[in-house]
This record gives C-alpha cells, sequence and structure tokens, in this order.
C-alpha cells in the first residue's frame, strides 16, 4: 500500500472519550495500537504519544503545568504541539525535541482524535442538527469493534439476553419485514411490521413503533432509530474503538424528542434502562470473548439472521458492503 494510501485510510475523526473525563489530570488511551496522552493545553485539547522523547516514560503519569504536559522523571515539558519547551536545570536554548502531535478537537462534549488529516467536521449522531434530547454517556466490553457493533445492531438476542426489558415476557412474536441496504462506509436494516413491543423500555418510553432502522458507519459508529407514526421515539448513536486486544470502548449519545418537561423525564428514565441493558449485553460479549480463548478455537458461524455480519466486516476492511451492489429483504420472526 501507498503511503498516500495509508495517509488517506487514517484521515478520520474517532470520538474517544467525553469531554467531561478529562478534568486537570492527563489521559493515557491506546489509539490505533498506540499509547496517547490527552490532556487540556493552552489552545484547547492536546494528543500526543505517550512517551518522553528522554527516556520513554509515561508522560500521561505526570502533570499539566501551565497548559503544558510535564515528564514526571526529569521535568521535561512539551506543549500541545509536541514540542519540548523546557528541560530543568539546562542553561541556553531548549534543544529542537518534539514527540508526535494527533489532531484532536471537541464537539458536542466529546473528544474526537486522528492519526490523520481528518477534512470537515466529526460525525456525531443521527439526529446532529434536530432540535433533540441528548444525554452522553461512555461503555467498555470485553470483545471485538465486529462483534459489539453486532451486537447492538442483532434484534433476535434480545428476546433472550433483554427478556422483559427491552421484550415481553410472553414468546409472543411478530412477523417483520427487514430491509438490508448499504453504501459506501455504511450499511444498514430497517425492520417494520413490529407495531408494539412489550418491554419495559418501550412501554415507559415509546408507544406504537412504525419501523426500526440499524445502521453501522465507518469507523464504528453504531447507530439504533426508533420511529413511531408521529416520528422519532428513541435513538442511540455509539462510537466504539478497540482500546486493546480485548476491549472495545464506547462514547455514545441517547436521544429523544424534545417534548418539554416530559421529553427531559423521558430522557432521565431512558438512561438507568439503557445502562442495564449494555450491562446484560457485557455480559454476554465477555462470556463469548473468554469461551473463544479456550483451545480449541474456532471460528464463530454466521447464521441466517445475522443480517448485516459481512457488511460490516467489508467496511472494517476498507471494501464495499455486500448490500450496496445487491440489497436483501427478509421476512422473519421476531
Amino acid at each position: 500500500m501507498s503511503d498516500t494510501r495509508q495517509q488517506k485510510d487514517k484521515d478520520y475523526w474517532q470520538a474517544v472519550m467525553r469531554s467531561a473525563d478529562i478534568k486537570a489530570k492527563p489521559k493515557r488511551i491506546l489509539f490505533d495500537g498506540a499509547p496517547l496522552v490527552l490532556f487540556r493545553s493552552a489552545k484547547g485539547i492536546a494528543a500526543l504519544f505517550d512517551r518522553c522523547a528522554h527516556r520513554l516514560v509515561e508522560l500521561s503519569t505526570g502533570k499539566v503545568v501551565g497548559g503544558e504536559i510535564e515528564c514526571p522523571y526529569h521535568g521535561w515539558r512539551y506543549n500541545g504541539e509536541g514540542r519540548c519547551t523546557a528541560i530543568p536545570g539546562h542553561v541556553g536554548d531548549v534543544p529542537h525535541y518534539r514527540i508526535r502531535r494527533y489532531s484532536a478537537i471537541e464537539r458536542d462534549g466529546v473528544v474526537f482524535v486522528s492519526a490523520g488529516t481528518p477534512e470537515g467536521e466529526p460525525y456525531l449522531h443521527c439526529m446532529q442538527g434536530k432540535d433533540v434530547v441528548v444525554k452522553r454517556v461512555r461503555s467498555s466490553a470485553r470483545s471485538t469493534v465486529l462483534d459489539a457493533a453486532e451486537n447492538i445492531l442483532d434484534a433476535t438476542h434480545t428476546h433472550f439476553t433483554h427478556k422483559g426489558v427491552l421484550r415481553g415476557l410472553t414468546a409472543k412474536r411478530h412477523l417483520v419485514r427487514v430491509e438490508v441496504t448499504g453504501g459506501k462506509g455504511w450499511v444498514e436494516s430497517c425492520y417494520t411490521g413490529e407495531d408494539r413491543q412489550q418491554g419495559l423500555v418501550s412501554r415507559l418510553l415509546e408507544g406504537e413503533r412504525a419501523r426500526t432502522i440499524g445502521r453501522y458507519r465507518h469507523p464504528g459508529i453504531v447507530e439504533l432509530e426508533y420511529w413511531g407514526k408521529g416520528g422519532l421515539a428513541l435513538a442511540t448513536t455509539f462510537h466504539l474503538r478497540q482500546a486493546d486486544e480485548r476491549t472495545v470502548e464506547g462514547v455514545g449519545w441517547l436521544i429523544g424528542p424534545r417534548q418539554g418537561l416530559f421529553g427531559e423525564l423521558k430522557a432521565l428514565a431512558f438512561r438507568p434502562l439503557f445502562a442495564f441493558a449494555l450491562q446484560q449485553d457485557r455480559r454476554v460479549l465477555k462470556s463469548a470473548s473468554d469461551n473463544a480463548r479456550i483451545s480449541p478455537q474456532v471460528q464463530p458461524a454466521i447464521g441466517p439472521l445475522d443480517f448485516l455480519r459481512r457488511d460490516i466486516a467489508a467496511i472494517m476492511d476498507g471494501k464495499m458492503p455486500p448490500a450496496a451492489a445487491e440489497p436483501r429483504v427478509y421476512q422473519i420472526e421476531l
């Protein structure tokens, strides 16, 4: 792959954490396999390679002084551009030392980082620009981005993993039509025919349902939209990234229509219910991840109801999803 192609493949924004999570102390993350330190510089949020140029100590274990990050070993300081500005004890001009700087910005209460030079603003959520109520959340799971994304978009596991929360307690199912479409960097499934759900979330927050849309976008963005006959009922957008070999971290928005005090109350109720469902998902993802590592190791089967897995995997590999060339339609019981 050419250097130009490699650079272009990195020209995207990736959400890494909520702005509220970066306070006075620096934060360390793994980004694309590399250690980064995030801190508040004199010019805003900064992201640097988390190794002092001197003895390779983690800068994230140091402190922020006057908008610069100070190494805890010898006190070398770096500004938000990654340039060394001070070497305590040295007399004269500071030699030209520099560590790698990553692009970093804050938008709508979330920090975004890039290893390249992306053009334009980062994508936030499926209702950005609309007058909606949003709550920002974070989460992590022992999994891969592929498995975590498919889990969020998989409607069939909700009868078992989320019984009583997202689904009713009975075995009743609906005949549902599923349309899968896609394009460069995205794939989505649209479910129709599921008029009303009996789970706690639906009973409290939704009402009659017209359609449900599940969508995956590059890089690691997973969205769910629940639409009623009068418009949007609920939505979530989660930005996922592989924090290390076994851990996926996510930053997301919980979204609801603005309905005055009623809308705010719905948003408050949605957050703990969503957190409970998320914990249920974390449990099964951890079980799958841990069990998959035990010998003999095998590849998981792709079942007839795993509508999006091949498409998501193709997008993650930089390829066009199969649904872009051949949209698909299914009839299932849900």
